[in-house]
């Protein structure tokens, strides 16, 4: 790609974000209940009414507006600016990471706005679809061509370690529980991670997910007061999107140097 200026592509980033974020909404809200994320327009949930440009400017509309609807007053999800914040915020850091180039628009930017979609559809309905899970290892695969230190072997590698050790660990825990522990998304998660990072990610993606998941976990079971702090349950997908995503950004400059080696 031509040169594009720092302040430029870190604008554009911010920019594109915003309206990706606004796209991710939309499939937040509608893919998980079965509604086409085309079909109709953007309105509001509450009374129908057609929300106009004007009122659909990424975070600006939802501030100007107080986090209502205009026709009807209704209130407006904070979830909405929020999505469209963290992913300005994402791609703005992955430009930073990795440089403007074409695999931002293939492999990076569509990776982020994955994980952020799986985030906010896991926290609400408990599921992560298919289509991103799957789809992701597909195109961390295809992609990995582009990366010179990951490649494809280590991204297939990464793929298969995501999915064994989290199966492996989810039928030991119903073994010896009795009970379902991990779903299948979360093992078809894991490997999309490994995909686009590696087993070294996969390994960060574990400790820090595991980590911050019993930390809610146990937070989770004080604000509710069970005292069997393991029949407590939470969705893990968005702490494995945590860890992968520190990894993604961060993980190539403080992970142990042994583990550059797998």
């Amino acid at each position: 790609m031509a040169h594009v200026p720092f302040w430029l592509a870190n604008v554009s980033s911010v920019v594109l974000g915003l309206i990706v974020g606004s796209f991710v909404n939309v499939i937040v809200a509608r893919m998980p209940i079965g509604l086409s994320i085309i079909t109709p327009g953007s309105h509001c949930p509450t009374c129908k009414a057609r929300i106009r440009w004007y009122d659909n400017i990424p975070i600006l509309s939802f501030i100007l507006l107080l986090g209502r609807c205009r026709a009807c007053g209704a209130v407006i999800s904070f979830r909405y600016p929020t999505i469209e914040f963290l992913t300005a915020v994402l791609f703005l850091a992955t430009n930073i990471r990795f440089g403007w180039s074409a695999l931002l628009f293939i492999r990076d930017w569509p990776f982020v706005a994955v994980l952020i979609a799986i985030t906010f559809i896991d926290f609400e309905h408990r599921i992560i679809p298919d289509i991103f899970s799957i789809g992701g290892v597909i195109l961390g695969l295809l992609t990995a061509f582009f990366v010179p230190e990951l490649g494809l072997f280590k991204a297939v590698l990464g793929a298969g370690l995501g999915f064994c050790v989290f199966y492996g660990l989810a039928m030991a825990y119903q073994v010896f529980s009795g009970r379902a522990g991990l779903g299948g998304g979360d093992i078809k998660l894991l490997a999309m991670l490994g995909a686009f990072l590696g087993p070294s990610g996969v390994f960060t993606t574990i400790l820090i997910g595991s980590v911050l998941g019993s930390i809610a976990g146990i937070a989770w079971a004080m604000v509710t007061r069970k005292k069997d702090v393991m029949k407590v349950s939470i969705p893990f997908g968005p702490f494995l999107v945590t860890g992968g995503i520190f990894h993604y950004l961060l993980g190539g400059f403080i992970w142990l140097p042994f583990m550059t080696l797998i």
